[in-house]
Formats: C-alpha cells, sequence, structure tokens
C-alpha cells in the first residue's frame, strides 16, 4: 500500500509541473504577442510620422528659403586663428620685398658703380705710382725692401691687360659687327641672345678665378715651392680671357642694338618676355637662404651689366645722328619699358620665391650686411684683397671686361681734337674721381650703419681665419676613421701632480683635423636655418665606421656668386 501511495504521489507531481510548464509557455507566447502588436503600432505610427515629416519638409523646401539661409548663414574666423594670422604675414611679407629688394638693389648698385668707376680713376693713378716706385727705387737703393708691394704689383698686372686688350679691341669693328648681326632673322637673333647671357655667367665663373690664379702667381711668396706654371702663361690667360669676355659683351650690345632699331620692335619685345620666362624658371623650385643671396647677388650684376649696355647703345645711337638730342627722347621709352621690366620681374620674382619658401623680408638686411662686411673689411690694414676683386667674387661681376669696351666705344663715338677737347676730358676725368670718392664715402658711412645693426663688428675686428683647401680637406675625410688606441690613464706621484702617460695620438690625426672658424653671436643670424637640427651629428670621436658627419652651415660670408649650396645656383 505505501508503495502504491508513493507512486501515486509522484504521478500527481509530475502532472502538476507539467501543467505549470504549459502555463509558462502560454504567458510567454501571449506576452510576444503583445510585443509584436506593439511594435507593429510603433512602426504604423512612425511611418505615418515619418511621412508627415517628409511631406513638412518638401512644404519648407522653397527657393526663397534657400536664398534665405545662404544670406543669413554665418561662420567664425577665430576658431582657426593661426592659419588666417599666417595668411596675413604673407601677404604683408609680400607687400614689404619690393621694398626691401629695391633697398638691397640700389646698395648693391653702388657697390657695382664704385668697383667701375675704381678702374677709371683710381687704378690709371695707382699704376703709375708703381711705375714711378719701379723706376726710382732701384737709385734710391733696395735695402732688403721688395721691389714692389704685393697690392702694386696687381694694379700693374691689371693695368697692362686694359693695355694690351684695348690695342687688341681696335681691331674690331663695331660696324661691320652691327650689319652682321642685323642680317639674321629675329628667332635666331633670340636664340644668339639666350646664348651669350649663358656664355656671359660661364666667362664670369670662370674669369675670375683666372685673375685670381694670376695674382696670386705673381705675389706668392719665393721662399714656398714652385707649385705653378709661371707668371706669363698666367698673364697670357688672363689677357685672352678679358680679350674673349669684351668681345662676348660687345656682342650682347650690338643684339640690343638691333633690338632697339627694328622698325616693328618684335625683337625686344621677345628680349624682354624673355625675362618674365626667368619666373617660370625660378619660382616654383625650392630655395633656402643662401639660395636666394646668390639669386640676389646676381640680379644686382644682371640690372648694373644692363645699365651699362643701354648707356652704350644710346651712345651708339646718339653717334649715327650727329648727337641730336632730339633722338634721344626717340630712344627713351624704349629704354623706360626695357628697365621697369627688369624691375617687375624681379620684384615678382623675389616675391613669390619667399612666399613659397616661407622666407622673411629681413633677409634682405642680413643680405646688405654682409656686403657692407665686404666694402669694410677690403679698407683695413690686414685686408687680403682689393675690393673690386671682393665684389667680383661675391657677385660674379668683373669690371674689367665691361669698362674695357665702354671706353672701345667712347673712344671711337667721341672725336678728341684740339686743346680744348682735351680740356674738357681732363674736367670729366676729375668730375669721375669727385664721383668716385663722394660714392665711396657714403658707401663706406652706410656700410659701417648696416654692420652695426647686424651686430657684426666682432668678425669686422678680428683677423680672418685661415682657409683650408679642398686637398686638406679631402685628406682630413679620409683620415678621419683612423682608429685612436686609448689613451691610459694618467697616474699620481708621491707629490700629488698628475703625470700624463706616454701614449699620444698619431701626428697626422692631429694635422688632419680641420680648423674650424671662429663663432661669433652673429653666426646664428647669418647662418641659414637647417631644418635637420634634431637629428644626431655624427663625430669622429664615436668610433663608428662608414658615417659620414654633417657638413657645416655655411656662412653668407662664405658664399660667393658661383658657390653650389642647397639644391641650385642660379
Amino acid at each position: 500500500m505505501a508503495d502504491l501511495l508513493s507512486s501515486g504521489l509522484g504521478e500527481e507531481q509530475e502532472n502538476e509541473k507539467e501543467d505549470r510548464e504549459r502555463d509558462g509557455k502560454a504567458a510567454k507566447t501571449e506576452k510576444n504577442k503583445e510585443k509584436d502588436r506593439v511594435t507593429d503600432t510603433l512602426r504604423s505610427n512612425d511611418k505615418n510620422g515619418g511621412n508627415n515629416g517628409k511631406k513638412r519638409n518638401l512644404s519648407d523646401l522653397s527657393l526663397v528659403r534657400f536664398i534665405t539661409t545662404e544670406l543669413t548663414r554665418g561662420y567664425f574666423l577665430e576658431h582657426n586663428e593661426a592659419k588666417y594670422t599666417e595668411r596675413r604675414e604673407r601677404v604683408y611679407t609680400c607687400l614689404r620685398i619690393p621694398k626691401e629688394l629695391e633697398k638691397l638693389m640700389t646698395f648693391g648698385f653702388f657697390l657695382c658703380l664704385d668697383a667701375f668707376l675704381y678702374v677709371f680713376t683710381l687704378l690709371p693713378l695707382r699704376v703709375i705710382l708703381a711705375l714711378l716706385r719701379l723706376l726710382t727705387l732701384p737709385c734710391c737703393g733696395l735695402g732688403g725692401a721688395r721691389l714692389l708691394q704685393p697690392a702694386q704689383v696687381c694694379d700693374v698686372l691689371k693695368g697692362f691687360i686694359m693695355v694690351l686688350c684695348y690695342s687688341m679691341m681696335s681691331y674690331v669693328d663695331y660696324s661691320m659687327m652691327y650689319h652682321l648681326i642685323r642680317g639674321q632673322s629675329v628667332i635666331k637673333l633670340y636664340i644668339i641672345y639666350n646664348m651669350l647671357e649663358v656664355a656671359d655667367r660661364l666667362f664670369s665663373s670662370f674669369g675670375q678665378d683666372i685673375l685670381d690664379a694670376l695674382y696670386w702667381t705673381a705675389t706668392e711668396p719665393k721662399e714656398k715651392k714652385r707649385a705653378h706654371i709661371g707668371v706669363i702663361p698666367h698673364f697670357l690667360m688672363a689677357v685672352f680671357y678679358v680679350f674673349l669676355h669684351a668681345i662676348l659683351i660687345m656682342v650682347q650690345a650690338t643684339t640690343l642694338n638691333v633690338a632697339f632699331n627694328s622698325h616693328n620692335k618684335s625683337l625686344l619685345t621677345i628680349m624682354m618676355s624673355n625675362n618674365f620666362v626667368e619666373i617660370k624658371g625660378s619660382v616654383f623650385k625650392k630655395f633656402e637662404k643662401n639660395n636666394l643671396f646668390q639669386m640676389s647677388n646676381s640680379d644686382i650684376k644682371e640690372r648694373f651689366t644692363n645699365y651699362i649696355l643701354l648707356l652704350i647703345v644710346c651712345l651708339r645711337n646718339m653717334e649715327q645722328f650727329s648727337w641730336n638730342p632730339d633722338h634721344f627722347w626717340v630712344l627713351f621709352p624704349d629704354v623706360v619699358m626695357v628697365i621697369a621690366s627688369e624691375v617687375a620681374v624681379d620684384v615678382v620674382k623675389h616675391a613669390f620665391i619667399t612666399k613659397f619658401n616661407d622666407i622673411s623680408a629681413d633677409v634682405y638686411g642680413e643680405y646688405r650686411a654682409s656686403l657692407a662686411f665686404d666694402l669694410l673689411s677690403s679698407r683695413q690694414k690686414n685686408a687680403y684683397t682689393d675690393y673690386s676683386d671682393s665684389v667680383s667674387r661675391r657677385m660674379g661681376f668683373i669690371p674689367l671686361p665691361l669698362a674695357l669696351l665702354l671706353i672701345r666705344v667712347v673712344t671711337s663715338s667721341v672725336k678728341i681734337q684740339g686743346s680744348l677737347s682735351f680740356m674738357c676730358v681732363l674736367l670729366f676725368y676729375l668730375g669721375m674721381i669727385t664721383l668716385k670718392v663722394l660714392n665711396s664715402i657714403l658707401l663706406l658711412g652706410t656700410s659701417c650703419g648696416f654692420v652695426k645693426e647686424a651686430n657684426m663688428e666682432e668678425k669686422l675686428f678680428n683677423p680672418p681665419p685661415p682657409v683650408v683647401s679642398s686637398r686638406a680637406n679631402s685628406r682630413a675625410h679620409r683620415s678621419k676613421h683612423v682608429h685612436i688606441p686609448p689613451q691610459q690613464e694618467p697616474t699620481i706621484d708621491k707629490g700629488g701632480a698628475s703625470v700624463a702617460a706616454d701614449v699620444s695620438p698619431p701626428p697626422s690625426v692631429a694635422e688632419s683635423s680641420a680648423p674650424t672658424l671662429p663663432k661669433s653671436d652673429s653666426d646664428t643670424f647669418l647662418t641659414t636655418p637647417d631644418g635637420d637640427d634634431d637629428e644626431k651629428i655624427i663625430n669622429a670621436n664615436t668610433g663608428l665606421e662608414g658615417l659620414e658627419p654633417r657638413t657645416p652651415k655655411k656662412d653668407l660670408l662664405e658664399i660667393d656668386r658661383f658657390t653650389i649650396c642647397g639644391n641650385r645656383i642660379d
């Protein structure tokens, strides 16, 4: 009986559990059905509301509302203040470029004028004084002194070069050259003029080296071992160079004269358009401060040379019209047009170069200070070069060929007859000397102000640093990776004094280290900023082979016209 009761109770409990499970499932199905009904109603309401919203939005879209929104739409520039401030500074920099550039151009023009007038005024007097010393010194006795000072030797060589080249230029017929060039087509003359410009740059780059080699060969101390071919071959090379360069400039002047005298002025227009082509070749390239300094020097030299070429053209044309002043006013508009196009091209070119390369307009003040430093350093007692030679190296302007051509044109255009003509020539020469002296005084005063503003007085009074040749530099680079044995630690003797070890570094390593240039506070002001300052400089003392040390930054005072710096020479 007990078993039957327990089995009956178990069945009842199982039936109750099954009933509970059925009730739970039924409740869940009812809840899910209610949720589905709610979601369906919500979806239907959303659809109805969306349709109503779309109808409302479609009713709000109208042409009047769109125009009203466009007219009243606002924005806030202060949310990007740094960007707009930078844009404004760039505009101000572009507006400052014409003023700062023309200051530099004006200062550089008078520097070139001073070096150019030196050939006509002071150089003949210095040559005469040197020849008088050469003639009178043997009578007075040498007394162990040098026959001529190095500067006097250079002056005599310049005088002889001018005399020989002038005698050679007298055999060149200017009129025949003019008619020969005039018979060519316009396109051919345009190509010839461009080739002459390139040849002029190449002649300038190599010509100053020829003249410097001649001066150093003639004045080199005799105690040193002879490592040259002799003074006479260098002198003949210099004469040949000056003559060829003068002929080259004469062809340039003749081509420009043909352009002025052409009937439709087409050649003159094409030659002026060549200046604007220069913008395309310069603006869209990367420039650094040193590259821009080279370009500025090139523009100064080019502008001064164009002025002299225009003067030669006017002299030749005035001679053909018997010095009629009315013909000058016929030439005047073309002269002004050429000068204005040159100035406009320079301004546009420098403005966009400084804009694209993020260079401040204050850099032209640094360039003026560098040119002023050259002028003042050439006036010191320990000067190692003449001022005209310094200008030639810095700007690529060599005054000897240009002065020779101007003398040739003036002597062929102006006829000197009678004592009155000689008096006029003498008065004109005295006037040129006066102009040269006044120009030099003004330049010296202005240069002192520029050097003081740039805080470069320390460099001015320091002696010039020793210059290491490229051959010595290559030796230094080859010997940088020589293994240096570690020095022994110093021992202490009984008296307490330290005694250095007997081991010393090899003398070749000590000799191969290149001397460093003295740095002053103005070096940081005159040095091109480098974007790789955060990189680690590999030193020679690290002992790592195969790693080259980074090349040092070049100071503006070390950059001349044809120094390769950065990515280009212009």
